[in-house]
C-alpha cells in the first residue's frame, strides 16, 4: 500500500477506534505533526513507524507484510548519491575519452597509457551512474528502463575491455570493430530512451523529454554516420538523467524520511 492510500487507511482505523490524533500520539510515542503528515499522505513512514501505529491501533502488521509498496526507499539513497557522483565525474571524463578516441582512430594518439586510465575511469564512473539509475528504476518501478540499464552496463564493460585489449596490445585494431561498437551503444541508448518514455504521471512530462532525447541520440549513434551529431542529444540526455537522479534523491528523501523529531522517539 502506498501513499496517500496508506495515510487514509491509518486515518480510517484511528477514527474507527474513536481516537483523536493526540490520543494516538500517547499510544505510539510519535508526535502530532508526524501523524498529521502521514495521514495527509505527505510522507511514507518507515517500517518501524508503521508497526508502532498498527500496534497502537490494535492491527496485526502481518496483514500488510506482503504489500509491495511499503518499502524503505532510504536504503536506495546511498546508491542514488553514488550514482549522481559517478554521473557527474563521468560527464566530464567522457569528453576526454571522446577526444582521445578520435585521436586514436586517426592514429595520432601518443599517450596510450593515459588513455587506458581514462577508459578505466569511464568504466567505473559510468557503471556507478547506471547502477544509480537502476535503483531509480526500482524505486519508481520501470522494467523496461531497468533491463535497458543492465544491457548498457554489459555493453559498456564489454567494449571498454575490448578497447583496453586493443589499446595495449597488437592482436587487433579499433577499426576492426568500431562500427559494431557504435551500433550497439546506439541500440542501448535508444532502449534506455524507450524506458524513460514509459513513465506516466511521474515528474510532470520530463521523463518523456529525457526519453525522446535518448531515442534520438540512440538512432543517430546506431546509424554510425550520424554519430557525431548524436553527441548533442546524447549530452542533453545524460544531463537529463543526472537531473532525474537529483529529483529522485529529493523525492525519496522527502517522502520516505519522517520528521527528525520522531526518528529518535521510535526504536527500530
Amino acid at each position: 500500500m502506498k501513499q496517500p492510500e496508506l495515510g487514509k487507511k491509518i486515518s480510517e482505523m484511528r477514527k474507527a477506534k474513536g481516537l483523536t490524533q493526540e490520543e494516538l500520539v500517547e499510544l505510539c510515542n510519535l508526535n502530532v505533526r508526524t501523524i498529521q503528515r502521514i495521514e495527509a499522505g505527505e510522507v511514507t513512514p518507515r517500517s518501524y513507524t508503521i508497526k508502532a501505529l498498527f500496534e497502537a491501533l490494535g492491527i496485526e502488521t502481518k496483514e500488510f507484510k506482503n504489500e509491495p509498496n511499503i518499502e524503505i526507499n532510504n536504503t536506495k539513497l546511498p546508491w542514488l548519491y553514488a550514482g549522481l557522483a559517478g554521473g557527474l565525474v563521468y560527464f566530464f571524463l567522457s569528453y576526454f575519452e571522446i577526444s582521445m578516441e578520435i585521436e586514436w582512430l586517426e592514429g595520432a594518439l601518443l599517450q596510450k597509457t593515459n588513455f587506458a586510465w581514462v577508459k578505466i575511469g569511464t568504466l567505473l564512473t559510468f557503471s556507478l551512474f547506471l547502477l544509480g539509475l537502476k535503483k531509480m528504476a526500482e524505486a519508481f518501478p520501470n522494467k523496461i528502463l531497468k533491463i535497458s540499464l543492465l544491457l548498457m552496463i554489459v555493453f559498456n564493460a564489454f567494449w571498454i575491455t575490448i578497447d583496453l585489449i586493443s589499446l595495449l596490445g597488437n592482436s587487433f585494431f579499433i577499426e576492426d570493430y568500431y562500427y559494431v561498437k557504435l551500433a550497439s551503444f546506439g541500440l542501448a541508448y535508444g532502449f534506455m530512451g524507450i524506458g524513460f518514455m514509459t513513465y506516466k504521471n511521474l515528474w510532470s512530462n520530463i521523463p518523456q523529454i529525457i526519453g525522446a532525447l535518448g531515442i534520438v541520440a540512440g538512432v543517430l549513434i546506431f546509424s554510425v554516420i550520424g554519430a557525431l551529431f548524436g553527441l548533442i542529444p546524447l549530452t542533453l540526455f545524460e544531463l537529463g538523467e543526472i537531473g532525474f537522479l537529483i529529483w529522485g534523491i529529493n523525492k525519496i528523501g522527502r517522502t520516505s524520511s519522517p520528521d527528525s523529531t520522531f526518528s529518535s522517539q521510535v526504536s527500530a
